[in-house]
């Protein structure tokens, strides 16, 4: 995750919850990263799956910290399309 922006997220979980995450493919492998911070404090992570490594039976770093957001999928289904992570293939995607 960029520098200090850990310190930012810490200081916006006060609020409620915040996950960071980061998902990065490319022809179907790839990498992610994840943590959770609320009220301040780190509660989950930093997590990481790399590339060429299956994600343990807890799940990938991503549904993981979606999870600990609240986010139920459904039978069969991931948290990241749960909630739409899906519908953007780049961050420009994000931003329009």
């Amino acid at each position: 995750m960029p520098g200090g922006f850990d310190r930012v997220l810490a200081g916006w979980s006060a609020g409620g919850p915040v996950a960071y995450v980061e998902a990065e493919y490319f022809g179907g492998v790839g990498e992610q990263r994840a943590a959770v911070w609320e009220g301040g404090t780190l509660v989950l992570g930093p997590l990481q799956a790399e590339e060429g490594r299956p994600f343990p039976p807890a799940g990938g770093p991503v549904s993981r910290a979606l999870r600990r957001l609240g986010v139920a999928a459904r039978a069969g289904e991931e948290e990241f399309s749960a909630v739409g992570l899906h519908r953007y293939r780049t961050s420009g995607g994000w931003v329009a």
